[in-house]
């Protein structure tokens, strides 16, 4: 099992002789806001759905998905969250070649390295601010079968538009291309670049609720194609993949969408907010760096100090941020910092400041 996904809010604890709740997790990039009210009354009134087994293929659940989307529910699937579908395309598409977008989430190479598929990276940069060359990218597909984008990405927080992404799949049509629109609902306006309603032979979609939601132990998630490509992962889709709990809790979000809308539109408008206070913190600190970000974590270049000793000096005060040395493309000199509530950032923001 590959587990190198940065902090381990259970293993600081244990080091530190406290609870997981006593420290402040902005390694995670989850909806500082979430769960959406009400959702953890609906489930605890709802505990008995774990007597039965839930509906094998999440039915229910797509049905509403599907309806929020607006799209059909034959071109979408449900799992145990993005990661089931991570781990099983490059299997079922008999990966041989991958074309990563990098730095990003390291899951896309490692299920390309369990079925023996060869992956390549174009990356992106620290002095373009880390913004995606579409040009450059289109170059490099040639003689690839299959493309990873992290859309946006993580952990640069950069988006490309549906405008430019649109065009480079249509012109590859013998390409597929997986892209994680995992981070898009914390971004402002951000359905309309979507490849959803798109509805591209060659494209996979990736939508994960364990972020926007802050549901991440349920694991659920879906993916999103044409009808034709969802009807083929089907068939290697394994029954009851989706637990009780987790369909209960979608069907009781998506069923109810003036409700939902607002409280993702209220997360947007907070991350919009929170990310320019934080950054306007280090606006005269030049041992530090921030990146332009579309979604809810900062991606920041240290000048003088790595990224190992900022992490062990703001652990030892109880607060977990990311060590981004292990991304294939960044350097010991990168942190991610996930936003969380008011209170909290700003305290991370003076502990930040004071460790530079």
């Amino acid at each position: 099992m590959i587990i190198g996904h940065g902090g381990n809010v259970y293993e600081l604890a244990r080091s530190l002789a406290c609870e997981p709740k006593d420290i402040i997790d902005m390694s995670s990039n989850m909806n500082p806001m979430g769960p959406p009210p009400g959702l953890m009354q609906y489930l605890g009134a709802h505990l008995d759905a774990i007597f039965a087994l839930p509906e094998a293929d999440a039915k229910q659940m797509k049905s509403a998905a599907a309806e929020w989307h607006g799209i059909s529910p034959d071109r979408l699937l449900a799992g145990n969250g993005t990661t089931q579908f991570i781990y099983t395309l490059p299997r079922i598409l008999k990966t041989k070649r991958a074309l990563i977008l990098a730095p990003t989430y390291s899951d896309y190479a490692d299920a390309c390295r369990m079925q023996a598929a060869a992956c390549d990276y174009i990356y992106t940069s620290a002095d373009a601010d880390f913004a995606p060359d579409i040009d450059a990218l289109g170059q490099k597909i040639e003689g690839v079968d299959t493309v990873f984008i992290c859309n946006p990405n993580n952990p640069t927080g950069r988006l490309i538009p549906a405008a430019d992404l649109a065009p480079l799949c249509r012109r590859y049509p013998e390409t597929v291309f997986i892209v994680d629109e995992s981070y898009l609902p914390f971004v402002l306006n951000g359905d309309k670049d979507s490849l959803i309603h798109m509805d591209l032979e060659n494209v996979f979609i990736l939508s994960s609720m364990s972020k926007i939601f802050r549901i991440p132990g349920l694991r659920v998630g879906f993916i999103i194609g044409g009808k034709g490509v969802i009807q083929r992962l089907a068939a290697y889709c394994m029954p009851w993949s989706v637990n009780s709990l987790a369909q209960k809790a979608i069907c009781y979000l998506l069923t109810q969408p003036a409700a939902t809308n607002r409280f993702i539109e209220s997360t947007q408008a907070f991350v919009d907010v929170e990310k320019r206070r934080f950054t306007e913190y280090f606006r005269d600190t030049p041992q530090i760096r921030f990146f332009p970000s579309e979604t809810d974590f900062l991606l920041a270049e240290l000048k003088d100090m790595t990224a190992e000793r900022v992490w062990t000096e703001m652990a030892r005060h109880r607060l977990l941020i990311r060590d981004c040395s292990n991304f294939n493309g960044l350097s010991d000199k990168f942190i991610r910092i996930s936003l969380k509530s008011a209170a909290e950032n700003e305290k991370a923001a003076e502990l930040l400041r004071r460790v530079l």
